[in-house]
């Protein structure tokens, strides 16, 4: 841990993320992976326009992708948006009830 954050080590660097979950790090970060990479991406919806239509993030303009659930049968719940303009990205894992800022870079 650093920072009260757990590091999960990738072939480039580690990315410094709030979780302590083993198996949501590893999904948080193929999902960074594959944004990081331009895709490809499993979902349809993944790097679409995310409107913030209920305000809970700083005004911006948005993408979202999908951070696969296992055992979940669809999308389920769980998200990181990014802003285009800024790189700021954020988590949630309530359907955009609230966010969590992240880190996305390897440090």
């Amino acid at each position: 841990m650093v920072d009260g954050r757990r590091r999960i080590h990738g072939a480039t660097g580690a990315r410094s993320l709030p979780f302590n979950d083993a198996d949501r790090l590893a999904e948080v970060n193929k999902t960074l992976d594959r944004i990081e990479s331009g895709g490809p991406f499993p979902y349809k919806k993944d790097g679409t326009v995310f409107r913030n239509k209920e305000g809970r993030l700083p005004q911006g303009s948005y993408r979202e992708y999908t951070i696969d659930t296992p055992g979940a049968s669809n999308r389920d719940a769980r998200r990181v948006v990014q802003d285009t303009n800024s790189g700021r990205t954020y988590y949630t894992d309530v359907h955009y009830g609230s966010f969590t800022q992240i880190d996305p870079a390897r440090k």
